[in-house]
Protein backbone atom coordinates (compact mmCIF):
# COMPACT_ATOMS: atom_id res chain seq x y z
CA UNK A 1 0.00 0.00 0.00
CA UNK A 2 5.32 2.25 1.12
CA UNK A 3 6.84 12.65 6.50
CA UNK A 4 4.57 15.75 7.85
CA UNK A 5 6.49 17.99 9.48
CA UNK A 6 3.87 20.27 11.58
CA UNK A 7 2.32 19.30 14.08
CA UNK A 8 -0.48 18.03 14.65
CA UNK A 9 -1.82 19.06 17.88
CA UNK A 10 -1.91 14.97 18.82
CA UNK A 11 -0.66 13.38 22.52
CA UNK A 12 0.78 10.45 22.11
CA UNK A 13 0.86 8.64 25.71
CA UNK A 14 3.66 6.37 27.24
CA UNK A 15 3.65 2.94 24.84
CA UNK A 16 0.81 0.32 25.95
CA UNK A 17 1.93 -3.55 24.86
CA UNK A 18 -1.45 -5.53 24.64
CA UNK A 19 -1.60 -8.65 25.85
CA UNK A 20 -4.37 -11.57 24.89
CA UNK A 21 -4.80 -14.91 23.20
CA UNK A 22 -6.58 -13.53 19.64
CA UNK A 23 -5.69 -13.89 16.63
CA UNK A 24 -4.42 -10.91 16.41
CA UNK A 25 -3.64 -8.82 19.37
CA UNK A 26 -3.28 -4.41 18.75
CA UNK A 27 0.84 -4.18 19.25
CA UNK A 28 3.28 -1.67 18.01
CA UNK A 29 4.35 0.02 21.27
CA UNK A 30 5.02 2.98 19.99
CA UNK A 31 2.60 3.31 17.86
CA UNK A 32 -1.22 2.06 20.01
CA UNK A 33 -2.55 4.99 22.03
CA UNK A 34 -6.16 5.66 23.59
CA UNK A 35 -8.90 6.09 21.39
CA UNK A 36 -9.93 9.54 23.70
CA UNK A 37 -6.10 10.89 22.90
CA UNK A 38 -6.86 10.92 19.12
CA UNK A 39 -10.24 11.12 18.04
CA UNK A 40 -11.08 14.79 19.18
CA UNK A 41 -8.36 15.75 17.19
CA UNK A 42 -9.91 14.30 14.27
CA UNK A 43 -13.30 14.98 14.88
CA UNK A 44 -13.79 18.16 11.68
CA UNK A 45 -11.41 16.82 8.87
CA UNK A 46 -11.61 18.81 5.42
CA UNK A 47 -11.57 15.82 2.96
CA UNK A 48 -10.70 17.92 -0.40
CA UNK A 49 -7.49 19.07 1.57
CA UNK A 50 -6.57 15.62 2.26
CA UNK A 51 -7.21 15.07 -1.08
CA UNK A 52 -5.35 17.59 -2.59
CA UNK A 53 -1.86 16.49 -0.17
CA UNK A 54 -2.57 13.21 -0.38
CA UNK A 55 -2.67 13.35 -4.70
CA UNK A 56 0.73 15.34 -3.92
CA UNK A 57 2.69 12.58 -2.47
CA UNK A 58 1.18 10.29 -5.59
CA UNK A 59 2.27 12.51 -7.98
CA UNK A 60 6.06 12.23 -6.98
CA UNK A 61 5.55 14.94 -4.00
CA UNK A 62 8.36 14.55 -1.22
CA UNK A 63 6.54 14.66 2.18
CA UNK A 64 8.74 17.77 3.31
CA UNK A 65 5.94 20.07 2.28
CA UNK A 66 2.84 17.81 2.39
CA UNK A 67 0.46 18.44 5.54
CA UNK A 68 -1.92 15.88 6.95
CA UNK A 69 -3.74 15.75 9.85
CA UNK A 70 -3.44 12.47 11.62
CA UNK A 71 -0.31 11.17 9.69
CA UNK A 72 3.08 12.13 10.71
CA UNK A 73 5.06 10.31 8.40
CA UNK A 74 3.20 10.81 4.78
CA UNK A 75 5.98 10.01 2.82
CA UNK A 76 5.62 6.63 3.90
CA UNK A 77 2.07 5.96 5.01
CA UNK A 78 0.47 7.53 1.86
CA UNK A 79 2.15 5.21 -0.10
CA UNK A 80 1.28 1.97 2.47
CA UNK A 81 -2.26 3.52 2.26
CA UNK A 82 -2.44 3.07 -1.01
CA UNK A 83 -1.23 -0.58 -1.51
CA UNK A 84 -4.25 -1.20 0.92
CA UNK A 85 -6.80 0.62 -1.42
CA UNK A 86 -5.46 -1.49 -4.10
CA UNK A 87 -5.24 -4.94 -2.64
CA UNK A 88 -9.32 -4.04 -1.88
CA UNK A 89 -10.01 -2.87 -5.30
CA UNK A 90 -7.96 -6.34 -6.83
CA UNK A 91 -10.15 -8.38 -4.75
CA UNK A 92 -13.52 -6.78 -5.65
CA UNK A 93 -13.78 -5.42 -1.36
CA UNK A 94 -16.18 -2.43 -1.29
CA UNK A 95 -15.17 1.20 0.10
CA UNK A 96 -16.60 0.13 3.39
CA UNK A 97 -14.26 -2.64 3.34
CA UNK A 98 -11.25 -0.62 2.59
CA UNK A 99 -11.89 2.39 5.18
CA UNK A 100 -12.10 -0.62 7.71
CA UNK A 101 -8.56 -2.05 6.53
CA UNK A 102 -6.68 1.25 6.63
CA UNK A 103 -8.52 2.39 9.87
CA UNK A 104 -7.05 -0.49 11.18
CA UNK A 105 -3.51 0.08 9.69
CA UNK A 106 -3.67 3.28 11.24
CA UNK A 107 -4.61 1.83 14.33
CA UNK A 108 -1.71 -0.84 14.59
CA UNK A 109 1.08 0.64 12.97
CA UNK A 110 0.32 3.81 11.94
CA UNK A 111 0.49 2.84 8.35
CA UNK A 112 3.86 1.74 8.74
CA UNK A 113 5.25 -1.73 7.52
CA UNK A 114 6.87 -2.37 11.01
CA UNK A 115 9.26 -5.31 11.59
CA UNK A 116 8.81 -5.05 15.31
CA UNK A 117 5.64 -5.18 18.09
CA UNK A 118 3.85 -7.04 20.62
CA UNK A 119 5.23 -10.29 21.31
CA UNK A 120 5.62 -11.45 16.99
CA UNK A 121 3.45 -9.32 15.54
CA UNK A 122 4.75 -7.15 12.25
CA UNK A 123 3.94 -5.26 9.74
CA UNK A 124 0.94 -2.96 8.73
CA UNK A 125 -1.84 -5.00 10.17
CA UNK A 126 0.24 -5.69 13.68
CA UNK A 127 -0.03 -9.88 12.00
CA UNK A 128 1.16 -12.78 14.04
CA UNK A 129 3.00 -15.64 12.38
CA UNK A 130 2.11 -17.37 15.66
CA UNK A 131 -1.80 -17.16 14.72
CA UNK A 132 -1.46 -18.73 12.00
CA UNK A 133 -0.91 -15.27 9.40
CA UNK A 134 1.60 -16.33 7.35
CA UNK A 135 5.59 -16.42 7.83
CA UNK A 136 7.47 -13.14 9.12
CA UNK A 137 8.58 -12.57 5.59
CA UNK A 138 5.06 -12.67 3.73
CA UNK A 139 3.56 -10.59 6.48
CA UNK A 140 6.02 -7.88 6.01
CA UNK A 141 4.93 -7.94 2.02
CA UNK A 142 1.97 -5.15 2.45
CA UNK A 143 0.23 -6.47 -0.78
CA UNK A 144 -0.04 -10.04 1.26
CA UNK A 145 -0.90 -8.35 4.43
CA UNK A 146 -3.51 -6.29 2.84
CA UNK A 147 -5.08 -9.62 1.10
CA UNK A 148 -4.88 -11.41 4.38
CA UNK A 149 -6.89 -8.30 6.02
CA UNK A 150 -9.20 -8.94 3.60
CA UNK A 151 -9.37 -12.22 3.46
CA UNK A 152 -10.87 -12.34 6.87
CA UNK A 153 -12.25 -9.34 7.10
CA UNK A 154 -14.83 -11.16 4.09
CA UNK A 155 -15.66 -14.35 6.14
CA UNK A 156 -17.15 -12.57 9.13
CA UNK A 157 -20.80 -12.72 9.20
CA UNK A 158 -22.31 -9.15 8.24
CA UNK A 159 -19.82 -7.42 8.25
CA UNK A 160 -21.12 -4.79 5.66
CA UNK A 161 -23.59 -4.08 8.69
CA UNK A 162 -21.61 -3.43 11.48
CA UNK A 163 -19.53 -0.46 12.85
CA UNK A 164 -15.72 -0.05 11.26
CA UNK A 165 -14.69 -0.43 14.82
CA UNK A 166 -17.13 -3.91 15.39
CA UNK A 167 -15.37 -4.56 11.90
CA UNK A 168 -12.04 -4.39 12.53
CA UNK A 169 -12.15 -5.89 16.04
CA UNK A 170 -13.98 -9.02 14.52
CA UNK A 171 -10.83 -9.81 12.28
CA UNK A 172 -7.92 -7.88 14.79
CA UNK A 173 -9.60 -9.46 18.82
CA UNK A 174 -7.49 -6.18 19.83
CA UNK A 175 -7.36 -5.65 23.47
CA UNK A 176 -8.18 -2.08 22.90
CA UNK A 177 -11.59 -2.83 20.97
CA UNK A 178 -12.96 0.58 20.74
CA UNK A 179 -9.69 2.06 19.52
CA UNK A 180 -10.12 1.51 15.67
CA UNK A 181 -13.56 4.12 15.77
CA UNK A 182 -10.95 7.40 16.22
CA UNK A 183 -9.78 6.69 12.64
CA UNK A 184 -12.53 6.09 10.56
CA UNK A 185 -12.83 9.65 9.07
CA UNK A 186 -9.31 9.89 7.95
CA UNK A 187 -9.72 6.53 6.70
CA UNK A 188 -12.62 7.56 4.82
CA UNK A 189 -11.04 10.55 3.74
CA UNK A 190 -7.60 8.45 2.47
CA UNK A 191 -9.64 6.17 0.92
CA UNK A 192 -11.74 8.19 -1.12
CA UNK A 193 -8.63 9.92 -2.57
CA UNK A 194 -6.51 7.19 -3.31
CA UNK A 195 -9.30 5.16 -5.18
CA UNK A 196 -9.91 7.82 -7.56
CA UNK A 197 -6.17 7.15 -8.82
CA UNK A 198 -6.93 4.05 -10.15
CA UNK A 199 -9.00 2.39 -12.99
CA UNK A 200 -12.57 1.49 -11.48
CA UNK A 201 -11.86 2.69 -8.09
CA UNK A 202 -13.94 5.68 -7.51
CA UNK A 203 -17.28 2.94 -8.44
CA UNK A 204 -16.54 0.58 -5.60
CA UNK A 205 -19.55 1.19 -3.52
CA UNK A 206 -20.70 -0.26 -0.23
CA UNK A 207 -23.85 -1.57 -1.94
CA UNK A 208 -21.69 -4.38 -4.06
CA UNK A 209 -19.57 -6.93 -2.28
CA UNK A 210 -16.70 -9.41 -3.04
CA UNK A 211 -19.23 -11.95 -3.99
CA UNK A 212 -21.76 -9.85 -6.36
CA UNK A 213 -18.93 -9.38 -9.18
CA UNK A 214 -17.37 -6.42 -10.63
CA UNK A 215 -18.55 -2.47 -10.82
CA UNK A 216 -17.70 -0.89 -14.32
CA UNK A 217 -15.40 1.40 -14.74
CA UNK A 218 -15.37 4.89 -14.62
CA UNK A 219 -13.33 7.60 -15.89
CA UNK A 220 -9.86 7.68 -13.56
CA UNK A 221 -7.65 5.98 -16.23
CA UNK A 222 -7.74 9.06 -18.54
CA UNK A 223 -10.32 6.13 -20.17
CA UNK A 224 -14.18 7.54 -20.91
CA UNK A 225 -16.06 4.80 -20.11
CA UNK A 226 -16.02 1.64 -22.93
CA UNK A 227 -12.11 2.96 -23.10
CA UNK A 228 -10.52 0.85 -20.14
CA UNK A 229 -9.58 -1.72 -22.83
CA UNK A 230 -13.06 -4.13 -21.92
CA UNK A 231 -14.49 -2.97 -25.67
CA UNK A 232 -11.72 -5.37 -27.52
CA UNK A 233 -12.92 -8.07 -25.41
CA UNK A 234 -10.84 -11.01 -25.20
CA UNK A 235 -7.33 -10.57 -26.66
CA UNK A 236 -5.84 -13.57 -27.95
CA UNK A 237 -1.73 -13.35 -26.15
CA UNK A 238 0.59 -12.20 -28.77
CA UNK A 239 -2.05 -10.47 -31.34
CA UNK A 240 -3.02 -6.50 -31.32
CA UNK A 241 -6.81 -5.88 -30.75
CA UNK A 242 -8.75 -5.80 -33.70
CA UNK A 243 -9.73 -1.82 -34.29
CA UNK A 244 -6.41 -0.57 -32.17
CA UNK A 245 -4.18 2.10 -33.65
CA UNK A 246 -2.02 4.91 -31.44
CA UNK A 247 -4.11 7.65 -31.23
CA UNK A 248 -2.55 10.61 -33.54
CA UNK A 249 -2.07 12.53 -30.80
CA UNK A 250 0.45 10.36 -29.29
CA UNK A 251 4.12 11.78 -28.56
CA UNK A 252 6.63 11.02 -31.45
CA UNK A 253 8.68 9.26 -29.13
CA UNK A 254 6.09 7.57 -27.55
CA UNK A 255 5.07 6.52 -30.99
CA UNK A 256 8.15 5.07 -31.77
CA UNK A 257 8.42 3.09 -28.40
CA UNK A 258 4.91 1.94 -29.09
CA UNK A 259 5.91 0.72 -32.09
CA UNK A 260 8.97 -1.30 -31.33
CA UNK A 261 7.78 -2.87 -28.18
CA UNK A 262 4.85 -4.22 -30.35
CA UNK A 263 7.29 -5.70 -32.47
CA UNK A 264 7.83 -8.25 -29.80
CA UNK A 265 4.87 -9.28 -29.54
CA UNK A 266 4.62 -13.08 -28.97
CA UNK A 267 7.91 -13.56 -27.90
CA UNK A 268 8.22 -15.19 -24.47
CA UNK A 269 9.29 -13.88 -20.99
CA UNK A 270 12.58 -14.35 -19.88
CA UNK A 271 13.81 -12.88 -16.45
CA UNK A 272 16.79 -11.02 -17.00
CA UNK A 273 16.66 -11.39 -20.87
CA UNK A 274 18.50 -8.02 -22.15
CA UNK A 275 15.18 -7.46 -25.26
CA UNK A 276 17.99 -6.80 -27.47
CA UNK A 277 17.04 -10.00 -29.91
CA UNK A 278 13.57 -11.27 -28.83
CA UNK A 279 12.94 -12.90 -31.88
CA UNK A 280 16.72 -14.85 -31.63
CA UNK A 281 17.58 -18.36 -30.49
CA UNK A 282 19.09 -16.80 -27.36
CA UNK A 283 16.84 -16.77 -24.39
CA UNK A 284 18.94 -14.07 -22.85
CA UNK A 285 18.00 -12.06 -25.69
CA UNK A 286 14.42 -11.88 -25.24
CA UNK A 287 12.61 -9.59 -22.81
CA UNK A 288 11.17 -8.91 -19.26
CA UNK A 289 8.89 -6.53 -18.63
CA UNK A 290 11.42 -3.49 -17.63
CA UNK A 291 13.97 -4.47 -20.36
CA UNK A 292 10.89 -4.53 -23.12
CA UNK A 293 10.54 -0.51 -21.97
CA UNK A 294 14.08 0.32 -21.74
CA UNK A 295 14.98 -0.97 -25.49
CA UNK A 296 11.17 0.29 -26.70
CA UNK A 297 12.54 3.60 -25.25
CA UNK A 298 16.15 3.12 -26.44
CA UNK A 299 14.62 2.75 -30.17
CA UNK A 300 13.07 5.93 -29.87
CA UNK A 301 15.86 7.97 -28.67
CA UNK A 302 15.17 7.82 -24.50
CA UNK A 303 17.66 6.18 -22.33
CA UNK A 304 16.11 4.28 -19.25
CA UNK A 305 18.07 2.42 -16.30
CA UNK A 306 17.23 -1.06 -16.35
CA UNK A 307 15.06 -2.42 -13.59
CA UNK A 308 11.83 -1.90 -12.66
CA UNK A 309 12.82 -0.54 -9.48
CA UNK A 310 14.81 2.25 -10.94
CA UNK A 311 12.48 2.60 -13.90
CA UNK A 312 9.72 3.80 -11.30
CA UNK A 313 12.47 7.37 -10.66
CA UNK A 314 12.79 7.50 -14.48
CA UNK A 315 11.01 11.30 -15.94
CA UNK A 316 7.76 12.48 -13.45
CA UNK A 317 5.03 11.55 -11.68
CA UNK A 318 1.59 11.30 -13.61
CA UNK A 319 -1.52 10.44 -11.93
CA UNK A 320 -3.26 7.17 -13.18
CA UNK A 321 -6.02 9.19 -14.18
CA UNK A 322 -4.00 11.30 -16.47
CA UNK A 323 -2.53 8.52 -18.56
CA UNK A 324 -0.99 9.29 -22.07
CA UNK A 325 0.41 6.65 -24.12
CA UNK A 326 4.03 6.03 -23.44
CA UNK A 327 3.58 6.38 -19.56
CA UNK A 328 5.10 3.81 -17.72
CA UNK A 329 2.58 1.81 -15.71
CA UNK A 330 3.54 -0.07 -12.16
CA UNK A 331 2.05 -2.65 -10.53
CA UNK A 332 2.57 -5.74 -8.19
CA UNK A 333 4.73 -5.37 -5.05
CA UNK A 334 4.00 -2.24 -3.25
CA UNK A 335 4.37 1.94 -4.50
CA UNK A 336 7.37 1.93 -2.92
CA UNK A 337 9.11 -1.10 -4.97
CA UNK A 338 6.57 -2.58 -7.45
CA UNK A 339 7.58 -5.69 -8.90
CA UNK A 340 6.13 -5.03 -12.85
CA UNK A 341 6.39 -2.76 -15.08
CA UNK A 342 4.29 -1.94 -18.69
CA UNK A 343 3.51 0.54 -21.12
CA UNK A 344 0.22 2.42 -21.68
CA UNK A 345 -0.36 2.49 -25.14
CA UNK A 346 -3.65 4.94 -24.96
CA UNK A 347 -7.45 3.05 -25.69
CA UNK A 348 -7.26 1.48 -22.66
CA UNK A 349 -4.82 -1.10 -23.20
CA UNK A 350 -1.16 -1.57 -22.14
CA UNK A 351 1.80 -4.04 -23.46
CA UNK A 352 3.61 -5.90 -20.72
CA UNK A 353 5.81 -8.69 -20.70
CA UNK A 354 4.47 -10.17 -18.08
CA UNK A 355 6.60 -13.19 -16.57
CA UNK A 356 7.49 -16.62 -17.29
CA UNK A 357 5.81 -19.21 -19.70
CA UNK A 358 3.64 -16.01 -21.02
CA UNK A 359 4.75 -14.00 -24.36
CA UNK A 360 4.85 -10.09 -24.88
CA UNK A 361 1.29 -8.86 -24.95
CA UNK A 362 -1.82 -6.76 -24.74
CA UNK A 363 -3.74 -6.17 -21.89
CA UNK A 364 -6.76 -3.97 -20.68
CA UNK A 365 -5.64 -1.34 -18.23
CA UNK A 366 -9.14 -3.07 -16.21
CA UNK A 367 -6.87 -6.06 -15.02
CA UNK A 368 -4.40 -3.74 -13.88
CA UNK A 369 -3.75 -2.04 -10.37
CA UNK A 370 -1.29 0.90 -10.51
CA UNK A 371 0.64 1.67 -7.84
CA UNK A 372 2.59 4.54 -10.05
CA UNK A 373 3.25 6.22 -13.54
CA UNK A 374 5.51 7.95 -14.83
CA UNK A 375 5.97 10.27 -17.71
CA UNK A 376 9.26 9.86 -19.26
CA UNK A 377 9.30 12.51 -22.11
Amino acid sequence: MKALAAGIGVVFLSPILIAGTGMMLASSADAVQSSSSFSDCLTDIDTDKVVEQVTKILDGASGEDVHVEGLDLPAEQIPNAQTIVAAGLSLDVPKKGQIIALATAMQESRLRNLNYGDRDSLGLFQQRPSQGWGSAQQIRDPVYASEQFYKHLLKVDGWQQMTVTQAAQAVQKSGLPDAYAQWEKLATALQEAIAKTFPGGGNNADGKGADQGKQPSTDTSGCTPGQDGSGFGRIPEGSVPKGYKIPEDTAPKAREAIEWAMQQLGTLYQWGGSCTNAHGPDPMGRCDCSSLMQQAYAHAGVTLTRTTYTQLNEGKAVSPAQLEPGDLIFSRGTAARPEHVGMYMGEGLVIEAPRTTKPVRITPIKDWTILAARRVL
